[in-house]
C-alpha cells in the first residue's frame, strides 16, 4: 500500500519488513530562530524563490511526537549558522535536544570563523554524530582555508556532514555548486559527506563526485516530490545510477519545513520503480533504514 497520508506511513515501512525509518535530514532549531526561518519561507525570500507553505508549523513537542507516530526511529536536529557567532549556540541547542531525546542523533554545525576548529572538536568530544552546513544560506565557500583543519578532524572521525551545496532552490554565487565540495574532497578524500537534496539541480555532477569518492553519500530530501519535480526534475536517464549507488543514498525529508505531507516523500520514492526496476523494495530498505543505520548508528 502506498502511503497517501501520514497515518499510512507505519503500514508502509512494515510492508517493507523494516523496524521503522531513519531520516538524516530533519530540522530542529530554537523556537525564535525557527519562527524566523518560517517567516522567510512565508515571504518566499531571495534564497527561496517561490511560495513555500510550511506543512508542520507546530511547536517542538508536537513535531517530536509526530515523527515518533510515523515510526522515525532516528532523526537529526540539523541547525545551520548564516553568520559568525551563531554556530556554537546552535550546536549546544542540538546536543542538548539529543540528550533529552535519545532518538535524536547528536547533531552539530560550524561556520568559517575564528575558533571553528575548537567548535568542531568540542562537538565531537560531546558525542556529535552528524554535522550540517548550509553554504547556500550562509554564503560561504567550503574551501575557505579557515575550514581546512575542521574538515580534517571530521574526515579522521568518520562523522558525516550533511551539506546543502547544490544550487537549488536559488543559486548563490561563490557558495554553491559541485566544484566547492570537490575542492574539499581533493584535500580530504575520506570525508563522509552527505549531499542534501541529491545535489539539486546539479544531479549528474554530484553523482559523478559519488563515483569518484567512496565516502560521498546523497540524501533524498524533497527529491522526486511533485513540489521539486516542477522546478528541478530529476533526469530519468540518471535513475539507474541511483540504483548503482544504492548503498549511499539516504532518506531525508526536510521535516518540518516542507509544503506537503511526510508521506508524500515516501510515495515519491516508491513510485520510482515505475521508471527504473532497480529502485525496488531492496533499494527502499537500504535508503530508508540500513544506509542510515550504518552511517549514524542505532
Amino acid at each position: 500500500m502506498e502511503p497517501l497520508t501520514d497515518d499510512d506511513v507505519p503500514a508502509w515501512w512494515q510492508r517493507l519488513g523494516l523496524p521503522g525509518l531513519i531520516d538524516i535530514h530533519t530540522h530542529f532549531l530554537p523556537d525564535r530562530m525557527m519562527r524566523r526561518v518560517w517567516a522567510h519561507f512565508d515571504d518566499a525570500g531571495p534564497l527561496i524563490g517561490r511560495p513555500w507553505p510550511i506543512n508542520y508549523r507546530w511547536d517542538q513537542d508536537a513535531r517530536l511526537a509526530h515523527l515518533r507516530r510515523l515510526g522515525i526511529r532516528r532523526f537529526t536536529a540539523l541547525t545551520y549558522a548564516h553568520k559568525p557567532g551563531m554556530a556554537a549556540d546552535l550546536t549546544e541547542f542540538a546536543l542538548d535536544l539529543s540528550e533529552e531525546n535519545p532518538d535524536c542523533v547528536p547533531s552539530a554545525t560550524f561556520f568559517p570563523e575564528d575558533g571553528v576548529v575548537h567548535q568542531v572538536r568540542s562537538a565531537l568530544d560531546r558525542g556529535a554524530r552528524v554535522f550540517k552546513l548550509h553554504p547556500q544560506v550562509g554564503g560561504f565557500d567550503l574551501r575557505e582555508p579557515i575550514l581546512d583543519e575542521a574538515w580534517g578532524l571530521l574526515a579522521e572521525a568518520g562523522v558525516p556532514v550533511v551539506i546543502h551545496i547544490g544550487s537549488g532552490p536559488v543559486p548563490r554565487g561563490g557558495a554553491t555548486g559541485p566544484d566547492k565540495l570537490e575542492g574539499v574532497l581533493r584535500r580530504h578524500p575520506n570525508l563522509t559527506a552527505v549531499v542534501a537534496h541529491l545535489g539539486a539541480p546539479e544531479y549528474a555532477e554530484f553523482l559523478d563526485l559519488a563515483d569518484r569518492y567512496p565516502r560521498v553519500h546523497l540524501d533524498t530530501t524533497m527529491a522526486f516530490t511533485d513540489f521539486f519535480e516542477d522546478v528541478a526534475p530529476f533526469p530519468t536517464e540518471l535513475l539507474p545510477r541511483l540504483a548503482d549507488l544504492g548503498d549511499r543514498i539516504m532518506l531525508g525529508s526536510d521535516f518540518p519545513n516542507i509544503p506537503y505531507s511526510y508521506a508524500h516523500q515516501l510515495k515519491s520514492l516508491e513510485r520510482l520503480r515505475e521508471q527504473e526496476p532497480g529502485l525496488d523494495d531492496d533499494w527502499l530498505r537500504a535508503v530508508c533504514w540500513s544506509n542510515g543505520q550504518r552511517l549514524i548508528g542505532d
